[in-house]
């Protein structure tokens, strides 16, 4: 049986039943009283009249429910006034359909039967507005029927368009971690390739192919990466030890690098390249504005389900009266942290107790979920 098939035949038990239901209200209505009173109940002239009559209705009810459908009482008042004109209809053939079936089962409430004309008549007179009220009703709970379905819909329709919304605003957060993120590639390839240059222009060929041969495992490592906005400490690190070992190749025993952190810290999940800008921009204020040798310290630690990612060098400190302002590198990484972690994640950069600069990066910690996990 086909869904729709055995929808219809719901429908149809539907409709028989709630009126079988309302004869019984009518039955009992009528009786009641009687049997009140001590008077006698004629059970089979009382309960198989109701019953036809309201089996008649019953089958003329799709025919309602097609009207209610076509002129929605609850739309216009036009509708309403075409209802009463078709409820006084409904009543009029009700009861020319009923009339007959009473005769026929010998159930017409009159000691002598009528003719038929004559009996419609007499239903007419005392039950026309009868046949009205049973219009109405139906057309009445169709209308409820249908306000609860639409009120329905409109919830559903709302909460499609907030699961779009929310979507639409997910992948524009996820675009602008990208540009922000592919802003920073581009900045940091740019003046790699400047050093490699200034190598070439110093005759210093074994250094500038090593730093090629590093630039050319970076980016391979970037690649794996790229769709990636966030990933493990220790693949931040990597990458991190990565682009120092080329900063190093460049700068030689000036530039020296110690980096710390607990195995336990390893898979908190920290943005890609969030470390990078940091640790370059001590290397070009540290190391490109003094001659002496400059220490770079990159430390990880956690307190209170906080990630603490420290960036200190002991270079020639702050040169700007407004620390953490400059550079493309400190505000991308900035507007990435908000994009990522709003007001939980911070950047701050203070001028080291003794010489140069200390960069603190404070982040939620979040975990890798296990393999296979949502």
């Amino acid at each position: 049986m086909s869904p729709r098939v055995r929808k219809q035949l719901q429908l149809i038990a539907g409709l028989w039943l709630a009126w079988t239901i309302a004869g019984l209200f009518y039955i009992t209505q009528d009786s009641v009283p009687r049997l009140y009173r001590g008077q006698a109940v004629a059970w089979k002239y009382v309960f198989v009249g109701w019953m036809a009559g309201m089996y008649v209705c019953a089958a003329l009810t799709p025919a309602l429910l097609w009207l209610g459908d076509r002129w929605p009482v609850e739309r216009r008042v036009t509708n309403a006034g075409l209802h009463l004109g078709f409820s006084v209809l409904f009543s009029i053939l009700a009861t020319v359909i009923e009339v007959p079936v009473l005769l026929l089962l010998g159930v017409f409430p009159a000691a002598t039967p009528p003719s038929i004309p004559a009996g419609i008549r007499v239903f007419l007179s005392f039950g026309i507005q009868g046949g009205v009220i049973r219009y109405w009703a139906v057309i009445a709970l169709q209308a409820v029927y249908r306000s609860q379905k639409n009120a329905k819909i409109r919830e559903r329709e709302t909460f499609d368009l907030r699961v779009q919304a929310s979507e639409l605003a997910k992948q524009l957060a996820t675009a602008q971690l990208s540009a922000l993120k592919m802003q920073l590639q581009p900045h940091f390839l740019f003046n790699t390739l400047g050093a490699i240059i200034v190598l070439i222009q110093q005759q210093k060929t074994a250094q500038a192919e090593a730093m090629v041969a590093r630039l050319g495992d970076l980016l391979r490592l970037t690649l794996e990466d790229v769709e990636a906005q966030e990933v493990p400490l220790w693949r931040e690190l990597e990458f991190l030890r990565l682009y120092l070992s080329i900063e190093q190749v460049r700068f030689e025993d000036r530039l020296k690098v110690r980096i710390a952190s607990s195995p336990a810290l390893s898979d908190v999940l920290v943005p890609h390249m969030v470390l990078q800008p940091i640790v370059e921009n001590a290397v070009r204020h540290g190391l490109g504005q003094s001659e002496e040798a400059v220490t770079i310290e990159v430390g990880a630690t956690s307190a209170n389900g906080s990630l603490a990612l420290v960036v200190a060098d002991d270079g020639p400190g702050l040169v700007s009266p407004r620390p953490g302002h400059s550079g493309i590198g400190l505000t991308n990484t900035r507007n990435r942290l908000a994009r990522l972690y709003g007001d939980s994640a911070c950047l701050d950069v203070e001028q080291a107790a003794g010489r140069g600069v200390r960069v603190t990066i404070t982040l939620p910690i979040r975990t890798v979920p296990p393999e296979g996990g949502l």
